[in-house]
This record gives structure tokens, C-alpha cells and sequence, in this order.
């Protein structure tokens, strides 16, 4: 559990300082391939749910599969619309 938890608190610490470090002309890629990321996510997700490892793995592999599911729809929900930012206005 402290491993866990060790890992958590670092992944926030690097996400932070990635997020303020990096210039916003390059958040676009960043999102791009943190959606990949997320896909990956999701087809772990779908396989937590799948399994027949009982009722409360099924519901927590079902929620997985819902909030992947709603961070892989918003991140290019929010990629189109930065991209929608650097085009020319007519």
C-alpha cells in the first residue's frame, strides 16, 4: 500500500512540473499522446471488467472503463479545440 501510494504522489509531483515546464505550443502533442495512454488504460479496464473474478472486480473494471472512457473522449474534445487555436481566421 505505501508503494502504491509512493508511486501515486510521484506521478502528481511529475505531472505538475511536466504541465508548468513545458511551453503551451507543445501541450497539443503532450495531449495527443497522453490519449494513447488512456487507450491503453481502457483496454486494461475492459479486461478488469471482463474477468471472472467476481462481482466487486466487475463493478470497479466497469467504472474503470467509464472514466477512461470519459478521459479519452475529453482529451480529444480539448486536443480539437487547441488545435481549432492555432488555425488562421478567414
Amino acid at each position: 500500500m505505501i508503494l502504491l501510494l509512493t508511486v501515486f504522489a510521484l506521478a502528481v509531483f511529475l505531472g505538475v512540473e511536466i504541465i508548468t515546464k513545458i511551453p503551451p505550443t507543445l501541450h497539443t502533442p503532450l495531449m495527443s499522446g497522453s490519449n494513447a495512454i488512456s487507450g491503453i488504460t481502457l483496454v486494461g479496464a475492459i479486461l478488469a471488467a471482463g474477468g471472472n473474478n467476481g462481482t466487486l472486480a466487475s463493478v470497479l473494471g466497469f467504472s474503470a472503463v467509464v472514466c477512461a472512457t470519459m478521459n479519452v473522449v475529453g482529451g480529444f474534445v480539448v486536443t480539437n479545440r487547441m488545435l481549432a487555436m492555432f488555425k488562421s481566421r478567414k
